[in-house]
């Protein structure tokens, strides 16, 4: 078991769908990325964080960090996501954003191996 296990292990419901697949689509995009826990929230790493996600009280937050917020910033408030600075929040009612979650990851994916360059 990986520490994201651990952590998943501890939700069910909604909850866990919704990060089950968050998990697989970072995994797809990002295989290289080594699993960790940070703040407290399952963590992908690259050169660094690339991105996290967590369980919130009615959705499950996914943190990109600012530059992946802004990327899909008027996407994300179209669609009705409440957003901050750094991070996104799915409701557990509605289903994955696929497509956005695939553009940031693939952008914050970028960015962390150009700090190899």
């Amino acid at each position: 078991m990986t520490v994201i296990d651990d952590y998943l292990a501890g939700y069910d419901g909604e909850h866990r769908r919704l990060m089950d697949q968050l998990r697989a689509l970072i995994e797809q995009l990002a295989p290289q990325a080594e699993q960790a826990m940070a703040w407290g929230m399952p963590t992908y790493k690259v050169n660094g964080n690339l991105v996290h996600f967590a369980a919130g009280k009615r959705h499950v937050g996914f943190y990109p960090g600012a530059d992946g917020v802004a990327l899909v910033a008027e996407r994300a408030d179209a669609m009705g996501l409440k957003r901050s600075k750094g991070a996104i929040q799915f409701p557990l009612d509605r289903p994955l954003p696929v497509e956005l979650v695939t553009e940031v990851v693939r952008f914050r994916l970028e960015q962390q191996l150009a700090k190899r360059r």
